[in-house]
């Protein structure tokens, strides 16, 4: 199967780094893109303002799904604030391929569900 997409997205969807579910997440978020059903779940393991892992569950498009790979690769050991930086346009960058505007968003998705589960966080009393 042949894909319009770059050999970062096809390496990543094929064989997606951190895809599962952690045992104990301190952080969870499920986001979803209307437009094309793409869902994704985020789960992180947050400690002392640091991201110890990060995961993810998807039922998604190969954009998404890779997109998911390489955020949780990225974030995993930065802190909360740094990873909250992350921007749009870096996300998309990292695919390595130029995305139809219709497509962006699927790019986008598990960046906005990180943030969400970073700004959720409450930490341990």
């Amino acid at each position: 199967m042949t894909l319009p997409y770059g050999a970062t997205v096809l390496e990543h969807f094929r064989r997606p780094r951190n895809q599962r579910a952690l045992e104990r997440p301190t952080a969870t978020r499920e986001g979803y893109n209307p437009l094309c059903g793409d869902r994704v779940r985020i789960e992180l393991d947050i400690a002392d303002d640091t991201i110890l892992a990060a995961a993810f569950t998807a039922n998604a498009c190969a954009i998404c799904t890779a997109s998911a790979s390489l955020l949780t690769e990225r974030v995993s050991g930065l802190s909360l604030g740094h990873a909250s930086a992350l921007t749009d346009e870096e996300t998309i960058a990292a695919l390595g391929t130029e995305l139809p505007a219709g497509r962006r968003l699927c790019a986008v998705l598990p960046l906005r569900t990180l943030r969400e589960a970073i700004a959720g966080f409450q930490p341990p009393a």
